[in-house]
């Protein structure tokens, strides 16, 4: 099985973060003294993650307010058609990813299509994924042992992830397919929530980003296998790659980025976009991007939206060919 290598290299509630302005952006003013950046997920995942490392950027380009504003639920849709339906002022953007903007629209019976009813204003990561297993209860310390594990006890062990629809759901199905596991799914409102119960103990494995999954790697809990990483991770050198590990070109990664109501006017993209990449630049934001294993991918309007076109047709193949459904 194949799952093609993602990388484009292009040149509780409101009460969340507050972030205020130091400067103006160059040019005409903002024209919202605050900007709401929606992450659709619980706090403590990947995507939350990103919006409050952008944000204290963005606000300074802007001269605005930044708050980043959690609504979770449905695997994303819940915020993502929040965005998609607010006034197209450039008030109010989306911190999206993969699963909210092109993946589920394949799952779901979705009120509206995510990629003709927002806009993207510019990319933020894209990281690989990990396969990581609860130390206590999952004794196998590589991913053949973890197989034969499973295969010696059908229905006994289950993965998490944040969502039917998620890259962590469908790399989970496709490992299941590849090795022919009967290994059930358990969909979470979140990454976040779904790794915390891996942590615990409540669930077997899972797939995570490095991104979320790094700060508890040191304390014992959990042991990484794989990553679906086309090469291994700097920062987990003793970590194999999934096509290593056996499975042939099973490389995956997560991307994020932000997004507008389509009908939001192109200037005010445009200055989101320049807002963005001022803040992707900041030297300890990209060390920090670095350190999570994210590629390079800040780029312009354009880039992003020819990306995400790219992007559709792609997970629609990976979708049926995972025989992913939403549970």
């Amino acid at each position: 099985m194949t799952v093609r290598k993602f990388a484009f290299r292009l040149a509780h509630a409101a009460a969340a973060l507050t972030l205020v302005a130091s400067a103006h952006a160059a040019g005409a003013p903002f024209p919202c003294k605050t900007l709401t950046l929606v992450s659709p997920y619980p706090p403590g995942g990947t995507t939350d993650i990103l919006a409050r490392l952008v944000a204290p950027g963005m606000a300074a380009a802007l001269g605005a307010t930044v708050i980043v504003d959690n609504r979770g639920g449905a695997s994303s849709n819940i915020g993502t058609e929040f965005v998609a339906r607010a006034q197209p002022d450039g008030c109010t953007a989306l911190l999206g990813n993969n699963t909210g903007v092109v993946i589920n629209r394949n799952l779901y019976e979705l009120r509206l299509d995510p990629v003709k009813a927002l806009v993207g204003v510019g990319a933020v990561a894209s990281v690989p994924l990990l396969l990581y297993v609860n130390s206590a209860s999952v004794p196998a310390r590589d991913l053949g042992a973890l197989v034969k594990l499973v295969k010696a006890a059908p229905g006994k062990y289950a993965y998490a992830s944040g969502g039917a629809g998620s890259p962590q759901h469908l790399a989970g199905e496709l490992l299941k397919i590849d090795r022919q596991l009967d290994l059930l799914h358990v969909p979470y409102r979140g990454q976040g929530p779904a790794m915390t119960d891996v942590l615990s103990g409540q669930v077997a494995m899972a797939f995570e980003t490095t991104t979320a999954l790094g700060p508890h790697l040191s304390g014992g809990r959990v042991h990484v296998l794989a990553t679906t990483a086309a090469k291994r991770v700097d920062g987990l050198p003793e970590v194999p790659t999934m096509k290593e590990a056996g499975f042939d070109d099973f490389v995956i990664e997560n991307w994020y980025g932000v997004l507008v109501p389509s009908k939001t006017p192109a200037p005010v993209v445009k200055q989101l976009n320049e807002a963005l990449n001022q803040a992707l630049r900041a030297p300890a934001v990209a060390k920090k991007l670095k350190d999570m294993g994210s590629t390079d991918v800040s780029g312009s309007v354009e880039a992003f939206n020819g990306f995400i076109q790219k992007e559709v047709p792609y997970w629609t193949t990976v979708v049926k060919r995972s025989g992913a459904k939403v549970d």
